[in-house]
C-alpha cells in the first residue's frame, strides 16, 4: 500500500484513482454494443468525473469535512460473482461490474483511514470511502429495481 507524506499526496492518489475510473467507464462506453449500455457507462464516467472535481476542489481550497452520514449498504455485491468487462455485457453485467468496482474503492479508502497518521488524514479517507459507498448504493438500488424485480 502507498505511503503518504501529506494530504496532497492522498488527494493526488485519490484524484488519479478517480481518473482511472473515468477512463475505465469511458473505454467501456466506447466498446459497448448497444446505445443503452453506452449511455450507462457514460453516466458512470460522468459520476466519477464529478467525484474527481470535488477532490480537486478540496485540494485547491485546502479544507475538507469529516464523513458525517452513514450510507446504506444493501450488500447485493456481496452475493454476486465478479465479472470481467466485455463488449457484449448486458445492463445487469454493467451494474455488477460497477458495484464491485465501487466496493473495492470503498475498501481501499477504509483501509487507508485505518492507517492514517492523524485525524485530518483519517477524516479525508473516510470522506472518500463515503463517496464510494454512495456510488455503490446507487448501483445496488438500480440492480434491485431493474434486475432483481424482473427475476
Amino acid at each position: 500500500m502507498n505511503e503518504f507524506k501529506s494530504i496532497d499526496d492522498i488527494l493526488d492518489f485519490a484524484i488519479n484513482a478517480e481518473q482511472e475510473a473515468v477512463d475505465f467507464y469511458t473505454k467501456l462506453a466506447s466498446i459497448a454494443k448497444t446505445e443503452a449500455i453506452k449511455k450507462v457507462f457514460t453516466e458512470f464516467a460522468g459520476e466519477e468525473m464529478v467525484h474527481k472535481t470535488k477532490l480537486i476542489d478540496v485540494k485547491q481550497k485546502g479544507s475538507f469535512g469529516a464523513a458525517a452520514e452513514k450510507v446504506l449498504d444493501l450488500k447485493i455485491s456481496d452475493y454476486i460473482v465478479k465479472i470481467q468487462a466485455t463488449p457484449e455485457m448486458t445492463y445487469q453485467d454493467t451494474l455488477i461490474l460497477a458495484m464491485h468496482r465501487e466496493k473495492s474503492a470503498f475498501k481501499l479508502y477504509t483501509a487507508l483511514a485505518d492507517r492514517a497518521p492523524n485525524a485530518d488524514i483519517k477524516n479525508l479517507f473516510l470522506m472518500l470511502a463515503q463517496e464510494e459507498s454512495k456510488h455503490k448504493l446507487r448501483f445496488e438500488l438500480e440492480y434491485d429495481e431493474y434486475v432483481m424485480r424482473e427475476n
